[in-house]
């Protein structure tokens, strides 16, 4: 009994001996037991707490936005009166037109206590009559103050009874892409309706041809929604809701919104000035590609490039010159065009504005004073027309007219760019507003005459009819 007893203790102490060295000698802490060196974890999780209600995202509170938005969305009711013949057969024998009234409506937005609504110019074009009917279901009669087809914004009027509630402009230059927006709108007098949805994009533009540069959403907008408000969940007016893509003409994910700040820019000139006060920078460019990219020798796509800059403007002035890239103007950077065009449009002439460029491999910063429109095309011609410049006034002996510098295919043989318009009709064209102006206002049918001088001093005459 005593040798088993005793032979127990020595196989308890060598255990305890063996388990010691190996735990000394052998074992290190931290170690794990991997296949391969190929199956060390190379991508992380996220130890955020996951919220039950969807990580947070239905924890967004649109209700004090819809409260602050909804009764000062209205109603806008454009009653057209339509001149045309009635049948085939008064369009043949000149039988007596009949005039037949067209209703088309859309929504606006009041913008102050005292009755000013912006809209859309599409929604109030060519109207006889305005109706506005408030949330309340109280309907006036509206006076239009002042349009701009360029970013589709009107302003109207009405005179109600004491004050009126109303949105006040937020800052768009402030709203980030993937924040949630509600889209606002009175369509088909079924009064203030919202949607949610998310910015998708900014400074977009959909032509090609026109400086535009819209917030993008994909809150629900359906045709009656135009004119409508697009706030932030603070209630903050940023945008005008303006378009939709769709071959339906319904709502299909996409909806468009000229930012606040254009809006609000148009609206207070239209109020000070009577019409809008474009500032221009003086440039001609776009956006880079590869390929234009590639063929100049430039790795950076990001930026506007400057192809020309246009005699004796801001951009000209301040040393902005062909083959620069504009990478930020103030504080918005630039990545495309539309960027660039969008900050220009909350600008007026005489605005400076800091330009940081790329040159030769170099960033450098130039102050431009932006100026006037210095071209304009002429209604019921398609001519391009600018002021004449110094060297133009001394090289063709003028002090007044506009200069052509492009016309369009059809006038093309009979070599009228780079002549100056000096009279129309035998009356004297001092500037580009003079020209738009009188040229606005020539019958589509009639005929008419202008007088120019071309680059050797001598006067010509053309007749339209």
């Amino acid at each position: 009994m005593k040798k088993l007893a005793s032979l127990f203790l020595v196989s308890v102490f060598a255990g305890a001996i063996t388990l010691g060295a190996y735990k000394l000698f052998f074992e290190k802490e931290g170690y794990k037991l991997v296949a391969s060196e190929q199956a060390t974890p190379i991508l992380t999780s996220s130890n955020l707490d996951t919220s039950a209600k969807g990580a947070g995202i239905n924890e967004v509170d649109f209700t004090l936005a819809a409260e602050k938005t909804v009764n000062s969305v209205v109603h806008v009711k454009n009653l057209t009166i339509s001149k045309g013949p009635s049948s085939i057969a008064d369009f043949f024998y000149g039988f007596e037109r009949q005039q037949t009234p067209q209703v088309g409506t859309g929504s606006g937005v009041i913008i102050s206590p005292d009755g000013y609504i912006v809209t859309n110019n599409h929604v109030i074009a060519n109207s006889s009559q305005l109706e506005v009917t408030l949330n309340n279901n109280k309907t006036y009669e509206a006076e239009v103050i002042g349009t701009d087809a360029d970013s589709d914004i009107a302003l109207l009027k009405i005179n109600a009874e004491g004050t009126l509630p109303y949105l006040a402009f937020g800052d768009s230059d402030n709203a980030k892409i993937g924040e949630w927006v509600l889209a606002v709108g009175n369509p088909f007098n079924l009064t203030s309706t919202v949607t949610a949805g998310i910015v998708s994009a900014k400074a977009r533009s959909l032509s090609p041809t026109r400086t535009q540069s819209f917030i993008q959403t994909d809150a629900a907008v359906n045709p009656g929604n135009s004119g409508g408000a697009l706030v932030n969940t603070n209630g903050d007016l940023i945008g005008i809701n303006t378009a939709i893509t769709s071959q339906t003409g319904s709502y299909v994910g996409y909806a468009f919104a000229v930012p606040s700040n254009i809006a609000k820019k148009i609206v207070e000139d239209i109020m000070v000035f009577g019409n809008v006060q474009k500032g221009l920078l003086g440039i001609r460019g776009g956006d880079l590609n590869p390929e234009v990219a590639t063929e100049m020798g430039i790795e950076d796509l990001e930026g506007v490039y400057i192809a020309s800059v246009e005699e004796e403007s801001g951009a000209d002035e301040a040393g902005l010159q062909e083959g620069d890239i504009i990478k930020q103007i103030d504080n918005i950077t630039v990545n495309k065009f539309s960027e660039l065009s969008g900050y220009l449009s909350s600008k007026r002439p005489g605005d400076n504005v800091a330009v940081t460029l790329e040159r030769d491999g170099e960033n450098i910063v130039k102050n431009v004073v932006l100026k006037k429109q210095l071209s304009v095309i002429l209604p019921g011609t398609g001519f391009t027309v600018k002021n004449l410049s110094k060297s133009d006034e001394k090289k063709f002996g003028v002090s007044k007219g506009v200069k052509i510098t492009n016309v369009p295919e059809s006038y093309s043989r009979y070599g009228l760019t780079n002549k100056v318009i000096i009279e129309l009709d035998g009356e004297p064209i001092g500037n580009i507003e003079d020209a738009k102006e009188r040229f606005s206002e020539l019958s589509r049918y009639g005929r008419t005459s202008f007088t120019m001088i071309n680059e050797d001093g001598e006067k010509e005459h053309m007749i339209l009819q």
